[in-house]
């Protein structure tokens, strides 16, 4: 409708200006406007006796009817620049990538989009412009015909392809590039770089969508978020996100497999359609080195892409044994028991120091008869030897200031985990609201003494609780609940005040002389994590049930666990992705710190790459610049299949420590997901770049609009605005308004 009103498309009146090709000068024409108004108002005041609205109505109508006459007499024009014909190359990028072999009706996308250019589009192009063909997938490649285009590529990059035409634009006069996809992307979206390049070159995208925007009965995993590492016999929790249409209200299940056995599933009710859904699969470890978790979604019938189901993951299980220092302020039951629990983990060393006197502590799982034979460390760098600390029932003053700071130093610089027991020399009645302690602790304390009762109390979860890895007695959320409420009555709870600002409550005491009390309190600090438990009585799990009970052994066994899991040794190794979906590029980041856990930038840090067919590579890893004691490399991994990164560092003569990180390349995968249009993709590609998306059936329009580009070799084109068939029609609405009124009014 517009076009037809005003000759040209809307996107042409936006790129172009307009301007007036009259000799008199602009002012003239403001000048002849007003003295127009002004007779127009004289006269009709002296020979129409209307009341004097009404003679205002008139005199607007006519006013503004030779106000459009004069403006056309100062002959308005749009000026817009246009490709010169035959001196600009317009790319065709066409995706080939195997989405596009998805069927829709009777022929596949891609059949669609070669009968689109064939039609005409193609020949149409040609008369005005130099056209390229090109096939889109990890990048562009430049094709004869549309026969070579065989919806072989693997992958689908757009970023990457727009990037690889932009670079042709330095020796190219290229005025456009049309882009024919189904917007399945697989590298997340076009990154701001590759939108960045094109925007500069003034090279407008057309995007022309394939596909439907919506499956009728589908369902697609679109994320699984586990730990890249974790501890021998640790359980890990999957975070399980999907979206579906068709299946609401449907029940479905969820597996997960390692080395083709099932080692978890859950039955789940799928919600709402079109809305993502996350749900939890638990599952062990296993034993140790990398493992291949697969997980899927099953039991749905009829879905129109059974590909996109599953997703894989890799997890490295330790081999190394984290060691946890535990310092018990006095002789008491829990500390036996917590103890106990702990020499059942195979997976993490406990080394405790018992205070039995003032001035005397008992020692046990030590390395070597001299270690910690002084009592708790009194130097950083011995402390920060260890992953995790528990400080039991001891008072603040019992660490020198030394020793406070270096409990923070632990947490805050080391990235160690620490939890406070309470007790009748702990927390606020242990004097640490007034300490070094307050800053870490994950609660505001009671400014006062006497929050230590010897009153028995039930324990409940919080929701937040009902997920929690610590805390998962059951792996159903519902029976989790209930197991902690039936859990025997702690003898005694302590007040822990207020918890801070993203602080998380897990568990609650419910004693019976008072409401809910936080019991179980957890938060992260710098690098590391610190956790509260509010009571010195969880022995009574163990003691008041069954022999043959787990509960409080596997309590504290998740606790400790949790304690160490993330933190992170002075040579730290990570990669984004552990498995690599047709994609070869895998960066490293390595992060290093002395022995006081300082970032070191001045080391040589190398990684030893070994992969498939015994490929055997070193490659340097290059300081951040902008992130002290942070390492970078990206290196490419040629082949499908299984590698390992072994990074070492030192300084001079000074090893300063290594580590290891495996993750997998796989083909064939990445186009099973994302097969709906993206047309939103599509669209925001050509907002930003100053283009347009179409549909198949609108591309004559493309043909006209394609011309007015800022790119390429271009010549401003002036087009009268005069001859508008809006202009006829204001004229007509206008002369016959005033006729209507008039007559109606008994003034003609």
């Amino acid at each position: 409708m517009f076009e037809l009103l005003f000759s040209y498309p809307a996107r042409i009146f936006s790129k172009g200006d307009i301007v007036f090709l009259g000799a008199a000068p602009l002012w003239a024409l403001g000048i002849a406007i007003g003295a127009a108004a002004a007779g127009l108002g004289l006269l009709i005041m002296r020979r129409t006796s209307l009341p004097m609205a009404r003679r205002a109505t008139i005199w607007t109508l006519q006013s503004l009817l030779a106000a459009l006459l004069l403006t056309l007499l100062w002959q308005p024009a749009l000026r817009v620049s246009s490709l010169k014909p035959q001196q600009n190359v317009v790319a065709v990028m066409v995706d080939d990538s195997h989405s596009m072999t998805t069927v829709e009706g009777s022929s596949t996308r891609l059949d669609q989009a070669r009968q689109t250019l064939d039609s005409g589009l193609l020949q149409k192009l040609s008369d005005r412009f130099q056209v390229r063909l090109y096939r889109a997938g990890s990048g562009i490649e430049r094709v004869a015909k549309t026969a070579d285009l065989k919806g072989q590529q693997v992958a689908t990059r757009l970023g990457d392809s727009l990037k690889q035409a932009a670079g042709e634009a330095a020796t190219l006069p290229v005025g456009a590039v049309v882009l024919l996809s189904d917007g399945a992307d697989n590298s997340g979206g076009i990154d701001a770089d590759s939108l960045a390049e094109v925007r500069r070159l003034r090279i407008p995208v057309h995007t022309i969508g394939f596909g439907r925007e919506k499956f009728d009965k589908d369902l697609e995993l679109t994320q699984v978020e586990l730990p890249a590492r974790t501890l021998n016999g640790a359980r890990l929790s999957a975070q399980v996100s999907f979206r579906q249409n068709g299946y609401a209200n449907r029940k479905a299940r969820l597996v997960a497999r390692s080395d083709g056995k099932t080692i978890a599933n859950r039955e789940v009710l799928l919600k709402a359609d079109g809305r993502t859904q996350t749900e939890t699969l638990l599952f062990a470890a296993g034993n140790p080195g990398p493992r291949t978790i697969e997980v899927s979604v099953e039991g749905l019938d009829g879905e129109e892409n059974a590909k996109n189901n599953s997703l894989r993951r890799l997890v490295t299980v330790e081999t190394n044994k984290p060691r946890v220092l535990y310092f018990e302020g006095e002789p008491r039951w829990d500390y036996k028991f917590i103890r106990r629990a702990f020499e059942e983990d195979k997976s993490v060393e406990l080394v405790s120091l018992l205070r039995t006197t003032p001035n005397k502590v008992y020692r046990q799982g030590v390395a070597n008869p001299t270690e910690l034979e002084d009592g708790f460390p009194a130097k950083a760098e011995e402390l920060l030897a260890f992953q995790g600390l528990i400080i039991g029932g001891v008072e603040a003053s019992y660490f020198t200031p030394t020793q406070q700071e270096a409990i923070k130093m632990f947490v805050d610089r080391r990235g160690g985990g620490v939890l406070f027991l309470g007790g009748r020399a702990g927390l606020a009645d242990g004097g640490y609201n007034a300490s070094q302690f307050t800053e870490i602790l994950p609660v505001a304390l009671p400014d006062r003494k006497n929050t230590f009762h010897r009153d028995p109390a039930n324990t409940e979860l919080t929701p937040a609780g009902r997920d929690n890895l610590i805390t998962r007695l059951d792996d159903s959320p519902d029976k989790n609940a209930e197991i902690w409420k039936k859990l025997p009555y702690l003898a005694n709870f302590q007040e822990l005040g207020t918890p801070k600002p993203g602080a998380v409550v897990l568990a609650e005491a419910l004693p019976t002389s008072k409401g809910r009390l936080p019991l179980l309190v957890t938060q992260n600090f710098g690098r590391g994590r610190v956790a509260v438990l509010a009571t010195a009585g969880t022995w009574r799990w163990r003691m008041l049930n069954d022999h043959a009970d787990t509960k409080h052994a596997t309590f504290w066994q998740q606790m400790l666990r949790w304690l160490v899991l993330d933190t992170p040794s002075r040579l730290s190794v990570s990669t984004p992705k552990t498995v690599l979906s047709d994609e070869s590029q895998a960066p490293l980041r390595a992060e290093l710190r002395d022995k006081t856990y300082l970032p070191v930038s001045d080391a040589l840090v190398e990684a030893r790459m070994t992969g498939p067919d015994g490929i055997t590579i070193t490659v340097p890893m290059e300081p951040d610049p902008l992130n002290e004691g942070v390492y970078n490399a990206n290196w490419t991994a040629d082949k499908p299949g299984s590698y390992l990164a072994e990074v070492t560092a030192r300084r001079g003569d000074e090893d300063l420590g290594k580590d290891l990180v495996n993750f997998r390349r796989e083909d064939g995968v990445a186009e099973n997901f994302g097969l709906e249009q993206n047309r939103e993709l599509l669209e925001k590609l050509s907002s930003e770049t100053g283009g347009h998306y179409y549909k198949p059936a609108e591309i004559n329009k493309l043909i006209e609009e394609i011309t007015f580009s800022e790119a390429g070799i271009t010549v401003r084109e002036t087009r009268d605005l005069w001859n508008m068939p809006i202009v006829f029609l204001l004229i007509l609405l206008l002369r016959g308004a005033e006729w209507f009124l008039r007559r109606n009014w008994g003034a003609v």
